[in-house]
């Protein structure tokens, strides 16, 4: 038995975290920052169950997406490529479409703009994308860069919003989170008379990454080296990308009862840290920014992204003038870095389907060449639909996130076919997984259709 068969042991928990930073970081400026903080003004935090079980589904579905590439060392999306060409094309689709909408752009921009009212928002937004090429394009390899942005940014950032939240939050506050929590809102059960349900689907599916970007997963664990990974060189920087050539296939792990016995414990790993930083901080965030929001703009008047410009000030109010100021500088840096995290993984995504759909499994491909043309195509894209005046930040962000609800309807019952046919039965998901797995489909699908059918976005 060769090298290749097998897998390696699996490492101490506290040298694997960083996979799921990354991840948790594309949920940080969108979902966590605008969405659920947004509802929690105007309404309370009566919806916040949403939020909770979002990242819950959202959990299940990454971590499936991690058994199947632990396995085999290869994406998930060249597993569906073996069952035809469709599934690739669709995924292109569902990718850049949702994901081509510059409203983290526009959202820094219209904070920027604020603070330095003499800046434009336009050529902000226009930067600010520009400068997202640049940081992807020059890193050493693109797993480091994206980790090391998104760690330093955690690190820094949740610990100002739990200071600020503890100290500005009152004894009400907490408590109207934990009847939130299920469901109890002021006066109503579940949802609130008016609220628009696709203000409620944006929130819910980015209570978490989002879409076809909790799929990228599968290259920030075979990056990392994790399971099978471990045979797999990742994506470099541009300029030492121009002759990787390398087939995207990968190969599963040979049944033996080594193998079971390391399985299981890259298992218990992987699920322990993505439990921590993803699910467990992720939903700490969550919260936290949402009882700020209620604790200092609750009802308040605002339209777009405004109601987080009062949430300032009145955090400056109540504490001091630098500290509302700093509040929305912390806010550009998570928009900017989740934008950053947008770029790269919906440009991984586009560019290794097309190169599937072109190439057969097995045939060498540059997949870092690939990655650059299709990540500086859709920065240029963003850039056109700014200057043509697509500049409404919270529209922006609520339609890609509608959008990509509708792509994670797809994406549960994907998983749950491929993990059932392409993996051996000592590694296929346990019957209760599988069951939330459908049952994830089915809330999915609901709140899709209530969407359309009541027509109401915002």
């Amino acid at each position: 038995m060769s090298d290749q068969d097998q897998l390696p042991l699996p490492p101490k928990l506290r040298k694997s975290l960083g996979p799921s930073f990354i991840l948790l970081g594309l949920a940080l400026g969108s979902g966590e920052l605008i969405m659920w903080p947004y509802l929690s003004s105007q309404y309370g935090l009566g919806l916040i169950w949403g939020g909770l079980l979002g990242i819950t589904l959202q959990f299940f579905l990454n971590t499936e997406i991690m058994r199947y590439t632990l396995a085999w060392g290869e994406s998930v999306f060249v597993g569906w490529r073996r069952w035809g060409k469709a599934i690739p094309l669709w995924f292109i689709l569902s990718t850049t479409i949702p994901w081509i909408l510059p409203g983290f752009s526009a959202s820094t921009a219209a904070i920027v703009n604020y603070l330095v009212p003499s800046l434009s928002k336009t050529a902000v937004a226009v930067f600010s994308l520009l400068l997202t090429g640049l940081i992807l394009s020059s890193g050493k390899t693109l797993y480091k860069t994206m980790e090391k942005v998104q760690r330093s940014l955690l690190l820094f950032g949740l610990p100002f919003i739990l200071l600020i939240t503890l100290y500005l939050a009152r004894g009400v506050d907490w408590l109207n989170l934990l009847r939130g929590l299920i469901g109890q809102g002021e006066g109503w059960r579940w949802f609130p008379p008016g609220v628009a349900i696709g203000a409620f689907l944006g929130a819910f599916a980015y209570s978490g990454a989002g879409g076809n970007l909790n799929l990228a997963q599968s290259y920030y664990i075979k990056e990392k080296g994790f399971g099978m990974g471990v045979h797999y060189s990742g994506i470099k920087s541009l300029l030492q990308s121009k002759s990787e050539e390398k087939s995207l296939k990968g190969k599963l792990f040979a049944v033996t009862p080594t193998n079971l016995s390391r399985w299981r414990s890259w298992w218990r790993l992987v699920l322990s840290e993505h439990f921590l930083v993803f699910w467990g901080l992720g939903l700490v965030t969550i919260l936290l920014l949402a009882v700020l929001s209620s604790a200092t703009a609750r009802g308040a008047s605002a339209t777009g992204i405004d109601f987080l410009f009062f949430e300032a000030m009145t955090i400056g109010t109540k504490t001091l003038p630098f500290i509302g100021n700093l509040f929305l500088i912390i806010a550009s840096l998570m928009l900017f870095s989740t934008q950053l995290g947008v770029l790269e993984s919906s440009s991984r995504i586009t560019a290794e389907n097309l190169l599937l759909i072109r190439h057969k499994v097995d045939e060498p491909v540059n997949a870092g060449q690939a990655f650059y043309l299709i990540l500086w195509l859709q920065i240029v894209g963003g850039i056109i639909l700014i200057l043509l005046g697509f500049q409404e930040p919270r529209l922006l962000l609520t339609l890609g996130a509608i959008l990509n609800a509708g792509a994670m309807l797809v994406a549960f019952p994907l998983i749950l076919l491929l993990n059932r046919r392409h993996l051996p039965s000592e590694a296929k998901p346990q019957l209760l997984r599988q069951l939330v797995l459908l049952v994830a489909t089915v809330i999915f699908a609901y709140f899709v259709y209530q969407t359309i059918i009541a027509a109401q976005w915002l």
